[in-house]
């Protein structure tokens, strides 16, 4: 009847109204529900009970689920605080190994000695190798950090010695705190300051509001260079942060873009150091690509490499089969005359600020950093035409740069990139770094160090539950971790209902934590009041 009725109106009218289904995704973000959840069979050991129970996808980004990326962004900020000017050193103390967890290590010990004694043997290893790997991730499973075996692959090294253009730094004994320098008030009053640092990148031509005067004349295969290697930068500066600071410094850090598309760092140090030496630190700091040249392009266009199974990528002409990663690194290694493919370091433009905790610059701070986490790079820009024309001319500077060992650019230079496979073409790289929303950025946005707040962000979202079922009244009880099996559903499982009623039932259930969430409000005032005219008379 309803139908009829619409289809009585006229069309620009009809057109004119919201989908009903797009409506109901609009309240369920209102009420602060995932509009993408992930549906899940879940077993019940203790009653044998089958379930579908919605989990929340979990999205950090805006684009994607609001509702998920807002909560993910409040976790983030309480993790930021509860971090940024500790009183008192956090206590990481790893917990006793559980019975289960030497089980597990004693059977992989058992194993590895079969498989090595087939290996003496000359046998094939292929089926305790496949064990093996599942006993290792059993292991990670069952709450253990980390390999057995520790490294297992030897990592090569260049020489260590710093470039002679590259100034030296201090360096301080390590003491073992991460808790920093206090200060003495004339009134008596101690403070413990932080840190706020900002690190850009230098600059790769003249500027205005973002988007280049002579785009011509601007580095973009350089800018390019230096996204694509930022996180490595990030992690220098902190090695030489420690070794000058003469302490085991914690923070927390969010990679932003500029205008100009070249991503840019915010920190939150706790402790403090002197003005003068982050900005040194920041000077001396760099980061060598050592990689084969990309000077020379090899095959491009319709004269690309073939797969070979057996053999990897030849040549189309001569069959040549081209040099794997490994012989090109070994060719790199044994010139005694070569130089790193790339140097990254930061620019000139150091913002350093003195933050105190409990005060307003703390809170604008903590809100600066998270101000952009919903949002991807990409996300982040104006939009005008201009700067679309400058991404775009990123994003095409982009296309051929290596960005990994593994990237298939590598094919365009004459080289087999890291674990080739069929169906690697120069340009099509699949990693994050080149595409268009995360501008040769394929880091970590948010970079916290391992002693921040003494809890993960899994942590801080049980702090964040309990808080919830304490304020609703009800007991946080531990969950035995063996009683539910969970199960992925298959795709047109008749027993999960349609999104839109899935949606609507958990508006429903957030309307009513948040009525009896209103009513335990409006109690406590009550009897704040009635203390307050108690007192009174």
């Amino acid at each position: 009847m309803t139908h009829a009725h619409d289809r009585a109106l006229p069309r620009a009218v009809r057109l004119a109204m919201p989908l009903a289904q797009d409506v109901v995704k609009e309240v369920a973000k209102l009420h602060g529900v995932c509009i993408r959840p992930v549906p899940l069979k879940r077993l019940d050991t203790y009653t044998g009970k089958w379930e579908i129970i919605d989990v929340p996808c979990g999205s950090p980004m805006d684009s994607k689920c609001p509702p998920c990326a807002q909560r993910n962004k409040q976790l983030r900020k309480a993790q930021c605080r509860e971090g940024w000017h500790l009183e008192e050193e956090p206590t990481i103390t790893p917990d006793e190994p559980n019975e289960e967890q030497r089980w597990l290590v004693e059977f992989r010990a058992d194993t590895q000695a079969q498989r090595d004694e087939a290996e003496r043997n000359g046998d094939d290893t292929t089926d305790l190798d496949t064990l093996i790997e599942g006993l290792d991730e059993e292991i990670n499973a069952a709450g253990m950090r980390g390999n057995v075996l520790g490294r297992a692959v030897s990592k090569r090294s260049r020489s260590t010695r710093r470039r002679q253009d590259a100034p030296d730094l201090p360096k301080r004994k390590m003491a073992h705190t991460t808790l920093g320098r206090t200060f003495q008030a004339p009134d008596g009053r101690t403070y413990r300051p932080s840190l706020f640092v900002t690190l850009t990148l230098p600059s790769y031509g003249k500027v205005n509001n973002g988007v280049p005067v002579d785009p011509d004349t601007y580095d973009y295969p350089r800018a390019a260079r230096d996204a694509l290697h930022f996180s490595k930068l990030i992690d220098r500066f902190v090695q030489n942060l420690r070794r000058v600071a003469g302490f085991d410094v914690q923070y927390f850090a969010t990679v932003e873009p500029q205008k100009r598309l070249a991503p840019h760092l915010h920190m939150a140090i706790r402790g403090t150091l002197p003005r003068a030496e982050i900005k040194q630190i920041a000077a001396a700091t760099y980061h060598q690509v050592w990689w084969p040249s990309v000077d020379d392009v090899v095959f491009e266009g319709e004269h690309l490499p073939i797969w070979q199974d057996g053999a990897g990528y030849l040549d189309p002409h001569t069959g040549e089969v081209l040099p794997t990663w490994d012989e090109a690194l070994d060719q790199l290694d044994a010139d005694e005359d070569a130089e790193p493919l790339h140097v990254v370091r930061f620019g000139d433009q150091v913002d350093v600020k003195g933050v105190l905790a409990g005060t307003k610059d703390a809170d604008q701070c903590i809100r600066y950093l998270s101000k952009y986490l919903t949002k991807s790079l990409g996300e982040t820009l104006d939009g005008g035409q201009a700067q679309q024309d400058h991404v775009a001319r990123f994003v095409d500077a982009l296309r051929y740069e290596p960005c990994s060992p593994t990237c298939p650019n590598w094919l365009r230079y004459g080289i087999q990139p890291k674990n080739a496979k069929p169906g690697m073409a120069p340009g099509r790289c699949r990693s994050k770094a080149h595409k268009p929303e995360h501008l040769g950025y394929a880091g970590r946005r948010v970079l916290v160090s391992r002693k921040w707040s003494n809890k993960t962000l899994t942590e801080h979202k049980q702090d964040r539950r309990s808080w919830v079922l304490e304020a609703l009244g009800r007991a946080d009880q531990p969950i035995d971790p063996h009683r539910y099996v969970w199960r992925p559903v298959p795709a047109g499982d008749a027993n999960v209902p349609p999104l839109a009623v899935r949606l609507l039932r958990s508006v429903r259930e957030r309307q009513r934590w948040r009525a009896h969430m209103a009513e335990l409000q409006a109690r406590a005032d009550g009897q704040d009041l009635s203390a307050t005219e108690g007192r009174a008379a």
